[in-house]
């Protein structure tokens, strides 16, 4: 089974950082609204995953992060995975984001998810995570 380092990522104004995938027909989920992170690669642990993707696609290196939960899915394309789901509150302006992939980045108050087509299950994840205790300050 895959592993996925997943970021519930936050700018300073307590807003998610989502991102508009590629429009390629050879990627999954063309298209589509994601949540940063990526897959953890052999010998790396799910948090080193965690920080090497956020640097590679948003050029920030972040230091707090809580693994939140797990998630055993299929991706609803047949790929069995787990996904790791971490907060990732930082001190960063939105306008510090420098996307390297994707078609354009988005902040967006954590209620509002529901006005985006996300990739996968990632709309469960975050509607997971609003139960959660720790969605509190991002309400």
């Amino acid at each position: 089974m895959k592993e996925v380092a997943t970021a519930l990522l936050f700018d300073k104004d307590n807003r998610l950082l989502i991102y508009l995938r590629d429009n390629k027909p050879e990627i999954a989920y063309p298209n589509y609204w994601d949540l940063f992170g990526g897959l953890v690669e052999p010998g790396e642990s799910p948090q080193q995953a965690l920080l090497r993707e956020i640097n590679e696609e948003l050029n920030v290196d972040v230091s707090h992060y809580q693994l939140l939960f797990t998630v055993d899915t299929d991706d609803l394309i047949g790929n069995p995975n787990r996904k790791y789901v971490f907060l990732v509150p930082t001190h960063y302006a939105y306008e510090s984001f420098q996307l390297q992939e994707g078609q354009c980045l988005k902040a967006i108050r954590l209620k509002e998810y529901t006005q985006y087509e996300f990739a996968n299950v990632l709309s469960s994840i975050l509607a997971s995570f609003i139960a959660h205790e720790a969605a509190i300050p991002y309400l």
